[in-house]
């Protein structure tokens, strides 16, 4: 689990590249390169309302994979104040 204090989401991310998504640190946030159709899924999940997953990493990985889950929450005590 990673805190962070934005979150950058870019759709620029060609299928031929070999990976599904791809995460990095970015100063004090976190940058997430998606391919532009997760880009449109992700959008609609947003103006839903809905979670949604975003799987990274490499096509090919296997087994080994890093997920950025964006979830809705009702309680927002336990959410980040900041």
């Amino acid at each position: 689990v990673t805190g962070a204090s934005f979150v950058v989401f870019n759709g620029a991310l060609k299928t031929s590249s070999g990976f599904l998504a791809k995460s990095s640190i970015v100063e004090d946030g976190l940058m997430v390169q998606i391919t532009r159709e997760t880009m449109e899924s992700l959008r609609q999940a947003l103006r839903d309302k809905k979670d949604f997953r975003i799987t990274c990493g490499k096509v090919d990985a296997g087994d080994v994979k890093e997920y950025v889950d964006i979830c809705w929450v009702e309680n927002e005590e336990k959410t980040n104040k900041g």
